[in-house]
């Protein structure tokens, strides 16, 4: 997009744009979403930036009506800028805190990682850090009622001294001035999370709910949840779809909110909230030639961790969908741990130190579970799921599920799976990599159709 596509954008309201762009109001010093309420201002007094960071940096403030901490992400695959949308996303997740580990992990010295962050978004790392950690307070403070001092630990900082001054630094205004006072002390966190519409619930609901692990996940007409386990905290979530806002009300609770962040940014994985629908659909109807009609709207169903994806994989392979889903209902039965009248999916080390005498299967198909839950317990961060492919029971169909549901990785075609195959072969010929980088979205296309 560039300022031409701004313009239009920005007067027609369209919800499709949100969050991939905000319009500051020079006359006012505000910055806003391009679907903001408030009176439309003269052009003459706009300037359009691709970031929210940027505008901050240029010294205007975020809009209180519309406010930009609310609006969907844009994905970190968009584009060419590959390393620097990486990074861009490691942070956003709260994943990375050290600019040395964040080049390491990317493969590139941090010298060469900071000129490439400045080159694409206009600021440095710190800076950009910094804003980050002040936009997800933003958001806390309207929308919750936990304490300041929790929320500022909980955004990633470690006094409330400096969470106020970079505060008030980054978005010029100071959190006393936004502290919503008129909420309700409760056990719970509820938040906002928005989408770009068009968000086809009725079929992420009904692929969900044939997958359905009972008492670990629960499901309505109208919402998604459950429970979530790991080293540092337990909890809950349950996302409601309100159609007519374009956002889900998600309500969360969680042991320990210095994690929240992280938390947040899974359920918006989890639930394909910052994909931009519109580009992808398009790029999929323009390469298929007509082979079959897109579904309008659809997104990728996330698994919650790329553990529990490859574990419901190797329990899927070669069976049905209903014999899958009654074997990892078992596995969570007998494993899973429970807590406070909830029930988690199994770590790692309980999964391998388990000798599945409760599944009746082919012990091949064990020590492939064995296998998978040994090196995720001994290897917790590793991201690259490729390594999978080294243990002995684990395939490409495996791990690309795993990447497909465990990662939200948009660009695999599961072209190994037995309905994909069916659904292509109905389908009139087409070069499936030309629909690259979206093939994920092609996948869950082409099941549609069955």
């Amino acid at each position: 997009m560039d300022t031409s596509h701004w313009q239009k954008a920005r007067q027609s309201r369209d919800p499709r744009f949100d969050g991939l762009f905000y319009v500051a109001v020079k006359s006012t010093g505000i910055y806003c979403r391009p679907i903001c309420p408030a009176p439309t201002a003269h052009e003459k007094n706009v300037a359009y930036y691709q970031f929210a960071h940027n505008a901050a940096q240029d010294g205007f403030r975020p809009c209180i009506r519309c406010r930009p901490d609310s609006a969907p992400g844009s994905a970190a695959w968009q584009g060419t800028k590959t390393t620097a949308l990486r990074a861009k996303q490691l942070i956003d997740q709260n994943d990375e805190h050290d600019c040395e580990n964040l080049a390491s992990r990317l493969g590139i010295s941090s010298r060469y990682l900071r000129r490439l962050f400045k080159q694409f978004f206009g600021v440095s790392i710190t800076q950009y850090r910094l804003f980050n950690q002040c936009h997800f307070a933003k958001k806390l403070l309207q929308e919750t009622n936990l304490p300041l001092t929790e929320i500022a630990f909980a955004a990633g900082f470690k006094s409330i001294r400096r969470f106020n001054d970079a505060f008030l630094q980054q978005l010029n205004i100071a959190p006393s001035k936004i502290r919503n006072s008129d909420k309700t002390p409760t056990s719970t966190i509820t938040l906002i999370l928005p989408f770009r519409p068009p968000y086809n619930w009725a079929a992420l609901q009904g692929f969900l709910a044939k997958r359905l692990i009972k008492p670990m996940e629960w499901i309505s007409d109208t919402s998604y949840g459950r429970t979530f386990s790991d080293k540092n905290c337990k909890g809950y979530f349950n996302a409601k779809f309100i159609r007519d806002k374009n956002h889900f009300s998600v309500e969360i609770s969680i042991s320990n909110t210095l994690y929240l962040q992280p938390i947040i940014n899974n359920i918006r994985r989890v639930l394909d909230l910052d994909a931009d629908i519109n580009l992808i659909e398009t790029h999929i109807k323009h390469n298929i030639n007509g082979a079959f009609n897109v579904t309008e709207g659809l997104r990728l169903p996330g698994i919650w961790s790329s553990f529990e994806a490859g574990i419901r994989a190797v329990l899927g392979q070669q069976v049905s969908v209903t014999a899958a889903h009654n074997l990892v209902t078992k596995l969570v039965d007998v494993l899973g741990e429970q807590h406070d009248n909830a029930i988690y999916f199994p770590e790692a080390e309980i999964v391998a130190n388990s000798d599945f005498g409760f599944f009746k299967m082919p012990q091949a198909r064990k020590n492939a579970l064995h296998n998978l839950a040994q090196y995720c317990s001994l290897n917790p961060n590793t991201d690259d799921l490729d390594e999978w492919l080294s243990l002995k029971g684990i395939g490409p169909w495996t791990v690309n599920y795993a990447k497909l549901r465990g990662q939200s990785q948009p660009d695999i075609l599961l072209d190994g799976d037995l309905g994909i195959k069916k659904a292509q072969a109905a389908a009139t010929p087409f070069d499936a990599v030309n629909c690259a980088p979206f093939r994920s979205y092609l996948t869950f296309q082409l099941w549609q159709q069955l």
